[in-house]
């Protein structure tokens, strides 16, 4: 393998195939004109062990192994597993409007300034590459879509000199046809093909449009290029719903009968306002059933060490079929992935919601501003001209902080990997990112109660769908948001903390102060009209706190160890829900197009963890003299002596819910807190049956009429 720098100086030896083979190297400040370019100051950064040249041709395997290099610290866990694929979302956008996967009308777009520019896309590529990545994987939305595609194929694939051994494809297969010949002369592998019926009316039924026919014309058409020795690794992925697509299980099975396909079936996962529930999930058990009814013969099959799939075989048949069994097993032990999401964060692990962002640190060296051809061909014009200029093309080139940083930033990503995940609740984004992407950020500190929504900056920009929810129309769903304070914003919410009162004073007259909208003179209650109000953005925080009676509670909860699985996770997850179905649980609550809902759950004051406290935190009783019937026992009274130890730990939840609409979202940020609560206590309540939930309130409110208002804080402080 080799190293950054001297990837990016094969590349400028190459300058005739530089739009092919372009390696990143960011000690060059980077504008889009070559005339403006300055250089950034350089440190030198140590070369790598496995900078030596590739084996020659001749060199046969035994050697191969003999002389393997270390792979790369950086995309090594703490749990040794070394992450070679590379999975790189290249658009947002997408053809087709799937029923589990986004509403009709499609999803609002990010800004074209916050996805990754070609360039910027090549650039990443050629660093995983040059760190040890062999396979990549284009992904979306639909990468099909992407107008530059080919070039961008042609661009990635020419790193197969520095190491790079797969370039593969997920897609609908609705346009593949058309541009599969000039894929594979770009270096095309191998296509996962998302197909989940082969019914032409229910393929128009799930999704939404016409284009079955396209589909399979692009599957003979890999199958043909097989037989004249392409080498296309072809994948169906079919996601398996019951009462909707299971009696096509054996169809799609016999696909393979005379094709060399492997259908891979996926359990059906959550997360993603899919209205998913477990009965509509089929677990790859009862697909293995459905299959041996009548093929008794169907075998395992060994599966290679990062395989995410258990594939079988049934004799005769020359395809295979595979089960994804995300929802039932999970394949953590041996996952070898990583994903970058259209607007250039990283992530880690499908299930997690912890994401970091390259692209921001990758424009640093040009202003912040996009990298696109220009300024990619001025820094190649700098590059060039350094390398004349030392008249030794061998010589070792300068590394700049900025690429420091980067590798840095994803080595500490790696490394915080989670050893596993939940089987539940977590799924952030399929293969290509459609379903529900929210709480991808953490406010840390007490700041973050009263954090101001301010407009969000280019690299934490995300698209996220929501499919259609019962009882509520269409046009109230958008894409939700995560937000981020500045420094200016924070000094200015801390000088708001600092002020205290007890009173709230507001600008309405004593009689609109004591009036209860929702009755009518009569006294009958009823939905308030908001018909007048104008619509603002507003925005509403509740809090509430889950404390523990033992100390058993809170190591389970850190170490991801409790029985019903990750509990912050499916905590976190229950809370966005409840948010979106709070009108249809408080009665007189007008439905909100939510704009964003972020469930923030901090583990606070685990010094008991390890330790019993001094003495036990007392509690009172009283007598129940039962039914007659011997039951009669002592009932733990509601005082507060009876509140557990503060030592044994606690859960603060924090949820934050904005809208740009005509009425506030408090209720929904209680419904939130409150839910969120609720399923911690559920999923630990098997270890801990003294636990209590306290403290639900609203801290903060913005927007409307009354504009803000702070827990604690006059109105005239504000």
């Amino acid at each position: 393998m080799l190293s950054l720098r001297r990837a990016f100086r094969e590349c400028v030896l190459k300058g005739d195939k530089l739009n092919l083979q372009q390696s990143w190297n960011t000690h060059k400040a980077l504008s889009t004109a070559a005339s403006s370019v300055q250089e950034l100051p350089r440190y030198d950064l140590p070369l790598r062990k496995d900078t030596e040249r590739p084996l020659s041709k001749s060199s046969n395997r035994r050697d191969g192994l003999k002389d393997a290099k270390p792979f790369s610290s950086f995309l090594t866990d703490n749990f040794q597993r070394q992450h070679d694929y590379l999975r790189i979302s290249i658009t947002e956008k997408c053809n087709l409007r799937c029923l589990y996967c986004m509403p009709e009308e499609g999803v609002p777009q990010s800004p074209q300034p916050d996805l990754l520019t070609t360039p910027e896309i090549v650039l990443l590529s050629s660093i995983f590459v040059s760190q040890g990545v062999s396979k990549i994987r284009l992904t979306g939305g639909e990468p099909t879509v992407r107008r530059d595609i080919l070039p961008l194929m042609q661009q990635i694939g020419a790193l197969r000199s520095h190491g790079l051994r797969e370039l593969c494809l997920t897609t609908n297969g609705l346009n593949l046809a058309r541009k599969l010949d000039s894929m594979v002369e770009a270096g095309l592998t191998g296509v996962n093909l998302s197909l989940d019926t082969l019914d032409p009316w229910q393929f128009q039924i799930m999704t939404r449009r016409k284009g079955f026919e396209a589909v399979m014309k692009s599957i003979d058409r890999i199958l043909h290029m097989n037989k004249l020795g392409a080498g296309i690794k072809l994948k169906i992925n079919c996601v398996v719903m019951r009462g909707v697509n299971e009696r096509e299980i054996v169809l799609f099975v016999e696909m393979g009968r005379d094709k060399d396909v492997e259908v891979r079936f996926i359990e059906y996962m959550p997360f993603d306002g899919n209205k998913w529930s477990q009965g509509k999930m089929l677990s790859y058990k009862e697909m293995l059933d459905i299959i041996r009814q009548k093929y008794p013969t169907l075998r395992k099959v060994a599966d290679h060490k990062n395989d995410t799939s258990k594939t079988y075989e049934i004799p005769g048949f020359v395809g295979k079929m595979g089960f994804i069994t995300s929802m039932t097993h999970n394949f953590c032990g041996t996952c070898n992935r990583l994903r970058i999401t259209s607007d250039g964060n990283l992530k880690v692990c499908l299930f997690g919601n912890a994401e970091v962002s390259l692209r921001d640190i990758l424009r640093k060296s040009n202003g912040n501003q996009p990298i696109d051809e220009q300024a990619f061909e001025a820094m190649k014009q700098i590059e060039m001209g350094r390398k004349q200029g030392l008249g030794d093309a061998h010589s070792p080139l300068g590394s700049s902080s900025n690429e420091r940083e980067l590798l840095e930033v994803i080595g500490m990503a790696v490394s915080r990997k989670k050893e596993k995940h939940a089987g539940m609740g977590e799924l952030e984004n399929m293969k290509n990112r459609p379903m529900i992407l929210i709480d991808n950020k953490y406010y840390r500190g007490p700041k973050a109660l009263f954090q101001k929504m301010g407009s969000r900056p280019a690299g934490r920009s995300h698209n996220i769908p929501l499919n259609l929810l019962p009882f509520i129309p269409s046009s109230t769903y958008a894409r939700l948001y995560s937000s981020k304070a500045t420094p200016a914003q924070m000094n200015n919410i801390g000088s708001e903390m600092g002020k205290s009162s007890m009173n709230d004073t507001s600008d309405s007259t004593p009689s609109q102060a004591h009036k209860l909208t929702h009755l009518t003179q009569s006294g009958d209650a009823h939905m308030v009209s908001i018909s007048s109000k104008q619509p603002t953005k507003r925005t509403a925080v509740a809090v509430c706190s889950v404390h523990f009676s033992n100390k058993v509670a809170i190591p389970l909860i850190r170490d991801n160890q409790a029985k019903k699985g990750d509990v912050l996770g499916v905590a976190r997850i229950a809370g966005i829900m409840a948010a979106k179905r709070t009108s249809d649980l408080i009665p007189l609550c007008h439905p909100i197009a939510i704009t964003h809902v972020n469930i923030d759950l901090q583990i606070s004051h685990e010094d008991g963890s390890d330790t019993e406290p001094s003495s036990p935190a007392p509690s009172t009783s009283i007598p129940w003299s039962g039914t007659g019937q011997g039951d009669g026992y002592k009932w733990p009274s509601s005082t507060p002596e009876s509140v557990p130890c503060k030592a044994f730990g606690s859960v603060e939840v924090t949820a934050t819910v904005s809208c740009d609409g005509k009425t506030g979202v408090e209720m929904e940020a209680l419904t939130a807190a409150s839910t969120a609560a609720l399923t911690i206590y559920d999923m630990c309540k098997a270890v801990d049956k003294g636990m209590r939930v306290e403290g639900l309130r609203v801290v903060r409110k913005e927007g409307g009429k009354s504009g803000t208002w702070v827990e604690g804080v006059h109105d005239s402080e504000k």
